[in-house]
């Protein structure tokens, strides 16, 4: 086999159906090879949303995301991908054309070193040639499934995909290598002694699917759950142990809750999402994890490293009878939290919004959502059923990550609704997307909550007494016309005409986009400032 032939064989075995990314001319006999083993690259507007489209795939799939871009610009432009995956934990391969050994050190067009470009973003970065992609191609598969799962980048030389490839290896799935760590009887004394303990579960959780596992525990032993971000959907918003979403909006509401906590079970919580120092009361700390984090000076931590089967194993052992489950503090949290929500119904802002949405989309819509405001809004608010069905970016919050997200989660599940919720600042990072939508037919529903500025930046300037700088992002309406990139744009300025257009989206058979032009005060009263 050729390299390319090698390359494009080794990807398909391990499950890799799409390569996304912008080629350039080195990319061409790879990209041949590609579609030769069965594997569809798909062509993006840019290598931002690429990478992005790339880690969504894996988070879906649980099979390494794969992304490709060409000398230079476009392995910058690839490197915000790369820091999604890093510090969202996903699985990702980045493969990038590089000048060959003749040219790698000399001042040319193009030219920069790669390597050290990805060395902050990646978990490893290699240097492909023909005698070394056997064990480099194997390499890259175990350490980017490894705990905690991130990103490796493989630079290809731009004179080598015909060379004949070295001795032939095998990719041999990464195992999980944890070796458990932790005092498990410390832990269960602290268990024991606890009697309004809180569960505080998180990214890991979420990664490893642990929400039936969550639920079962829970109806032995009611403990109160507040989840991160990334991990919203775990548990059914009307279960009667969840509380909330930490960080996200009226998330000052859990205050009660934490005052009554005299211990915090972290489960499967990754400090990426938000630190611990910033929410949790100054009580004992045990956490489950699956990799060694950095830890704040709190009063006291005890911790546990290992796969989430022994976090279980060592749960259980904790004794039910002692825990004082106060339910009614639970449920009047979370019925304060809907009353305040409602309260902001009577005007088309973007609680409206969210609203008509979750009553006219199916329950099992795959939902993406931006970064900015309205993401704050959704944590909180959107109702999941306990289904993990709603995509978003917390350890990496880079905008613009909405819209290639539900091209990419309409490719792996072509048969679900999927929609995405973005303010006009994300759209405008990404807004040539719409066109990958077109040349691939993705049905995908593009709502764009515009108030014609960066909201959340505009908040925390307030925060500090300052006035609106540098936040404006236009005047008068963002489209202007029916027609946006060839895509039908529907206008919604009222709760009846979002509910008319969100109908109407869902019976068009083509990529739509929902002009939702809101009033964005809610978000000066629902959005918590937080001390990070």
């Amino acid at each position: 086999m050729t390299v390319a032939e090698y390359l494009a064989d080794q990807l398909y075995k391990a499950g890799v159906r799409y390569v996304f990314g912008v080629p350039g001319g080195p990319s061409i006999p790879y990209i041949e090879c590609l579609r030769s083993a069965g594997i569809e690259f798909i062509l993006s507007s840019n290598e931002s949303a690429a990478g992005i489209m790339a880690t969504v795939t894996a988070r879906l799939t649980g099979v390494p995301g794969v992304c490709h871009a060409t000398f230079g610009p476009g392995a910058v432009n690839l490197a915000s991908g790369a820091g999604g995956a890093f510090l969202d934990r996903v699985p990702l391969i980045i493969l990038t054309s590089e000048l060959d050994d003749k040219m790698i050190g000399r001042t040319t067009q193009m030219n920069i070193n790669h390597q050290k470009l990805y060395e902050p973003l990646t978990k490893a970065t290699f240097r492909l040639t023909p005698e070394n992609i056997a064990s480099v191609i194997d390499r890259a598969f175990r350490i980017c499934s490894d705990e905690y799962p991130g990103p490796v980048h493989i630079g290809l030389p731009s004179d080598i995909a015909n060379a004949e490839a070295g001795p032939s290896g095998e990719i041999i799935p990464a195992d999980f290598n944890t070796i458990n760590s932790g005092n498990a009887d410390q832990i269960i004394s602290l268990l024991e002694k606890s009697r309004r303990p809180l569960i505080a579960a998180g990214l890991t959780s979420a990664r490893y699917a642990l929400g039936s596992r969550l639920a079962e525990f829970l109806e032995k032993n009611r403990i109160p759950v507040v989840l991160t971000p990334m991990a919203k959907g775990l548990l059914p918003e009307d279960h009667p142990c969840y509380a909330g979403v930490l960080f996200h909006a009226l998330s000052d509401y859990f205050e009660d809750i934490f005052g009554q906590t005299d211990l915090v079970i972290g489960l499967g919580y990754d400090a990426v999402e938000y630190n611990y120092e910033s929410w949790m009361p100054d009580v004992p700390l045990v956490e489950f994890n699956t990799a060694e984090t950095d830890m704040p000076a709190l009063k006291s931590v005890t911790k546990y490293k290992g796969h989430p089967d022994e976090w279980f194993s060592i749960l259980n052992r904790m004794g039910k009878s002692s825990i004082i489950f106060n339910r009614s503090l639970v449920q009047s949290v979370r019925d304060e939290t809907i009353a305040v929500f409602n309260g902001f119904t009577d005007h088309f802002g973007p609680v409206t919004a969210f609203k008509v949405l979750q009553e006219e989309l199916p329950e099992n819509v795959l939902l993406t959502v931006d970064v900015g405001s309205h993401l704050h809004l959704a944590g909180q608010y959107w109702k999941t059923y306990g289904k993990q069905n709603i995509l978003m970016t917390n350890g990496w919050s880079g905008m613009g990550f909405g819209l290639p997200a539900a091209l990419a989660a309409k490719l792996i599940s072509p048969g679900s609704t999927v929609v995405c919720v973005t303010g006009d600042g994300g759209f405008l990072m990404m807004a040539g997307e719409i066109l990958t939508a077109r040349r691939y037919n993705l049905r995908v529903i593009t709502v764009v909550l515009t108030d014609g500025e960066l909201n959340l930046i505009k908040l925390k300037q307030s925060w500090h007494n300052l006035p609106a700088y540098g936040t404006a992002l236009y005047s008068g309406d963002l489209f202007g016309a029916e027609i946006f990139l060839g895509v039908r744009v529907l206008s919604a300025d009222s709760e009846e005409s979002m509910r008319s257009a969100i109908n109407e989206a869902i019976l068009l058979n083509e990529p739509v986009i929902i002009n939702a032009r809101i009033d964005p005060e809610d978000y000066k009263w629902l959005v918590v400032r937080k001390q990070s």
